[in-house]
């Protein structure tokens, strides 16, 4: 590798990474022998005047053609912010608002601020957010050129999602001072042995587990556990390839097509607790800038509880703050556990924890020590920037001086729910399932939980009927439960429609139905009704783990008409409570600066 040569390829735009695979070496092997070359990228301005005025624009791109260096240079302590990347299913733009929120504080605070991102898309690369914008890719060689150049003081990865937390270890290694939670204490976090073995020494339950680096030691694990299993690997964003499997063939194929399993990145095996109750929480700590842990502070910043039972991405799932269900002795026990964890993981700023209630026992499903993707919702429900005071924290500040040290409840409802693309995507299956769909959500808050939710369906654009028909069809595993939320419906006016096996258990029941032919059986099907505008609402639960084609032609066409629909009885109950809410009292509107 000759220094013409190695000019050449990176003239041509080719990565360190790319070069040390086509040439047998290290990815820090070439960056070594660049830089004793003097070979580094200089920095253009982004003419954003197109050469009509001089453009002032602080925005830069880097570049390997010989030229000057166009970053203009201050004294002040700089701190570089890693964003998140192009916006994609799984890395929303609520890691961008903290990426800005983290802009601001930290501009308030004195520092130059760096934003690095490479999306022209996001308010992160607006002129005024940041000082100066680095239009780059989120590798470790383009951040760390950025941050040698700039002689940056410190370093956020906690903001951006998975993404930039992925470099954070290897960032650390190469000199990079990382703000805030270590890397080591998110390699805890992230690494499933390490995390498990954390719970273990902390005496916190988790769903029984084991972890699998290969086909056939996830067989084992698996007929160990008992299916429904759910299966994950390791360091991944929006719960990609996180999966439920029902049996070995379905496990087998996950382990040859869905994943890369090996010693360094392992699957993990859990037992799903079927029919459990999700919970999420944000907290906020300074203690990991303290010697003894027992030190410092832990707020709580918001504890969110799922419609939806457990197994639907957190991103995808409808949440109630404060929770709506959970018993005051089950809250102080996540408060317990979550105070555990961040003393543990020295956390400094933002902490997510995913919790699954079952049977009254808590149990710990995962563990982010870095902003997640509630962070907004939840700062706008209680009336707190919690990503703002998050930045001040982790360049040192503590939250006795920032003055939030007391949880905060709101005295009325905030609900989160989300929306989601499947009206552009005909065909595709609206089921909801460990791996995030979403592409956007949407608040309603209220007073009334039920008018609460019915506002957040508004604004996710499926409004919830006041009358009307409710066509009902649900899998052999919710027919037990199905006639009490369908006597809901019939006792707000509804008229109630289903398909034979359905149908039997309402009549069984004592309601009144109407009955109608199965998809390929005879006319009118549910998706006649669908076509004709003649039902209201849907409700339609998969039959099992492989969903039948009729299932998802109804409920591809629900989405095509614009009909609401709902896939999960907890969710059809609390429509039934929106409707009811709605029927009562309709609904007021307020600004949010008027809850607060």
């Amino acid at each position: 590798m000759n220094v013409d040569l190695l000019t050449k390829a990176k003239v041509l735009g080719f990565s360190d990474r790319q070069i040390a695979h086509l040439t047998g070496n290290t990815e820090d092997g070439i960056r070594a022998l660049r830089k004793t070359l003097g070979l580094v990228p200089s920095y253009r301005l982004v003419d954003t005047c197109a050469a009509e005025f001089e453009a002032y624009t602080p925005y830069y791109y880097s570049t390997y053609d010989r030229g000057d260096d166009e970053v203009k240079r201050t004294d002040r302590r700089k701190v570089m912010i890693l964003g998140g990347g192009p916006n994609r299913i799984g890395q929303g733009i609520e890691f961008d608002y903290c990426c800005v929120h983290a802009a601001f504080a930290l501009k308030e605070d004195g520092f130059e601020t760096l934003m690095v991102n490479s999306n022209p898309e996001t308010v992160s690369t607006d002129y005024d957010t940041s000082d100066q914008l680095f239009f780059e890719p989120l590798t470790l060689e383009d951040v760390l050129h950025i941050y040698e150049r700039e002689k940056c003081w410190g370093a956020i990865a906690q903001f951006g999602g998975q993404t930039p937390l992925n470099l954070a270890l290897g960032l650390k290694r190469n000199g990079v001072n990382i703000i805030g939670t270590s890397p080591e204490s998110i390699e805890v976090a992230e690494d499933r042995k390490l995390f498990a073995a954390m719970l273990d020494r902390l005496g916190i339950p988790q769903p029984p587990n084991g972890l699998a680096t290969n086909e056939a030691e996830a067989l084992a694990v698996a007929r160990r556990l008992g299916y429904p299993v759910l299966v994950r690997p390791s360091f991944v964003l929006g719960g990609r390839a996180m999966q439920i499997v029902y049996s070995d063939h379905e496990l087998q194929h996950y382990m040859r097509f869905a994943v890369e399993a090996s010693p360094e990145r392992p699957v993990l095996v859990d037992r799903f607790l079927e029919d459990a109750t999700e919970v999420d929480v944000d907290c906020l700590t300074d203690v990991g800038q303290f010697t003894d842990p027992a030190e410092g502070t832990i707020v709580l910043g918001g504890v969110l509880e799922h419609i939806e039972f457990a197994g639907v991405h957190s991103g995808d799932a409808a949440m109630v703050l404060p929770p709506h269900t959970l018993t005051p002795k089950i809250i102080d026990t996540i408060r317990e556990y979550t105070h555990a964890m961040a003393r543990e993981l020295r956390v400094v700023g933002l902490m997510n924890v995913q919790y699954a209630v079952k049977d009254d026992v808590v149990y710990v499903l995962e563990v982010n020590p870095r902003a997640s993707r509630t962070v907004p919702f939840v700062s706008k429900a209680i009336g707190v920037p919690l990503a703002k005071l998050a930045a001040k924290v982790m360049a040192g500040k503590t939250l006795k001086e920032l003055g939030f040290t007391e949880e905060i409840w709101p005295k009325y409802w905030a609900v989160k729910e989300s929306v989601f693309p499947f009206n552009k995507f005909q065909g595709q299956d609206i089921i909801l399932s460990p791996e995030m769909r979403s592409t956007g959500e949407v608040m309603g808050l209220d007073p009334d939980l039920g008018v609460a939710y019915a506002k957040a369906q508004m604004a996710a654009n499926s409004p919830l009927p006041l009358k009307g028909r409710v066509f009902i069809s649900v899998g052999d595993a919710h027919k037990g439960d199905v006639a009490a939320v369908a006597r809901q419906f019939a006792e707000l006016g509804f008229n109630l429609v289903a398909t034979h096996g359905t149908a039997a258990v309402l009549e069984k029941a004592g309601l009144t139905v109407q009955r109608i032919f199965k998809l390929g059986e005879g006319r009118p099907t549910a998706i006649d009704l669908l076509k004709n505008k003649e039902l209201q609402l849907v409700i339609n639960t998969p039959s099992g783990a492989a969903p039948r084609a009729d299932e998802v032609k109804i409920r591809t066409t629900a989405v095509m008409t614009g009909t609401p629909i709902m896939t999960t009885l907890s969710g059809a109950r609390a429509a039934a409570m929106g409707i009811a809410a709605l029927q009562r009292s309709g609904y007021q509107v307020r600004t949010v600066q008027e809850y607060h």
